[in-house]
């Protein structure tokens, strides 16, 4: 664990930190931080070491993103989804495929989003039609990370012939008809470069089907999801650490000269900045409770992972909404790094599964009700 995480803080120090601002600013993809990542052995982490990889799990991949989230927001969300991707790549996917992953040189990212069901992820709209060996792909994918910039993309569909909802494929980024389908101009993670990709008579062979025909669903639930989710609140939980140390900072740096008190010493100012921390604790309490539930397999494991997205990332909003406040104009600027996080915090609430999903999910299965 040490050797990631020296690793880890060293491309931080070295490429990610000095390149944030700017990401952000310009919604430039952070290329030059997926490349010392991959070098260093970050983006290789989870595959196993038979592959050339770390042969760790999701409590480190937890802890990478999380890391990554309190200096970047996009570099972590890059790095959260071919994560999420990889997961289903090493467990259905190609040797040399995996080979890459463990070198570092292949990034994969997952392309379920689309236009026709929005966040409903679980209703592809994407057709798949078998032509002899082969399978034609259409699709309006929406809201890809690092659309474009990927070399691979898990990819949903309705399935072949089949029952169920979903087939999932493992698409080669260059593969002819495919490709992005716009730019992406948001308000946080602007260098993510979550944009639409379109896929238009895309030829795949049969064997790029990762699991079963129909069973896409069942696959995602059981072996995507929980790693995205869980992945999704250690974003958020690191977005909190940064967040609540940055206004730390600015409360006692800043004084009011009149009173010759810095902020820190004003009591309302330090009650919120109380519930910031507290906030960010309890969140973060969360995050290690549900690693420990999936860890030792308790009953209560997938029930702690649907909570978990959805408390830390109402969280995050709460806290960077208090810490606007608290830092008042300031936190305007952008050289404080306030309204950055402010920004970044929000993307947790829409992505799918979203927070009302997630609750819907959660009372479902408190009542005993199917979760579909």
């Amino acid at each position: 664990m040490t050797q990631y995480s020296d690793a880890l803080r060293r491309v931080i120090d070295e490429v990610v930190a000095p390149a944030a601002i700017d990401v952000d600013k310009a919604g430039t993809f952070p290329r030059d931080a997926i490349t010392a990542l991959g070098e260093a052995g970050i983006l290789g982490l989870t595959v196993s070491q038979s592959v050339g990889g770390g042969g760790l799990g999701l409590p480190e991949a937890a802890d990478v993103v999380r890391t990554l989230a309190g200096v970047c927001g996009s570099t972590a969300m890059v790095v959260l989804m071919h994560y999420a991707a990889t997961i289903l790549i090493e467990n259905h996917g190609p040797e040399d495929v995996r080979q890459a992953i463990g070198a570092g040189h292949h990034l994969a990212t997952v392309a379920f989003s689309e236009a026709g069901s929005r966040s409903h992820f679980w209703y592809p709209q994407s057709s798949a039609v078998a032509e002899g060996d082969n399978v034609r792909l259409d699709a309006h994918k929406s809201w890809i990370t690092s659309a474009g910039e990927a070399d691979s993309y898990v990819w949903s569909s309705r399935p072949v012939a089949a029952e169920g909802l979903m087939t999932l494929w493992l698409v080669p980024a260059s593969t002819e008809g495919l490709g992005p389908a716009g730019a992406f101009d948001g308000l946080g993670l602007r260098g993510n470069r979550s944009a639409p990709v379109e896929g238009s008579g895309v030829i795949v062979p049969a064997s790029a089907m990762l699991g079963a025909d129909g069973a896409g669903l069942d696959v995602a639930l059981a072996e995507i999801l929980p790693w995205f989710l869980v992945m999704s609140a250690a974003f958020s939980v690191g977005l909190m650490d940064a967040v609540t140390a940055e206004t730390g900072a600015h409360l006692v740096s800043t004084r009011l000269e009149h009173l010759d008190q810095s902020l820190a010493e004003q009591p309302v100012i330090r009650l919120d900045h109380a519930r910031m921390r507290v906030a960010t604790d309890q969140a973060a309490a969360l995050l290690a409770d549900t690693l420990a539930a999936l860890g030792a397999g308790r009953p209560d494991a997938m029930l702690r992972v649907l909570e978990v997205k959805a408390a830390a990332g109402e969280a995050a909003i709460a806290v960077t909404d208090l810490a606007m406040k608290v830092c008042g104009g300031a936190a305007f600027r952008r050289e404080l790094g306030v309204e950055r996080r402010f920004r970044d915090a929000r993307a947790a609430r829409v992505m799918a599964p979203t927070t009302d999903q997630l609750l819907d999910f959660i009372g479902r299965a408190i009542n005993g009700l199917a979760l579909l």
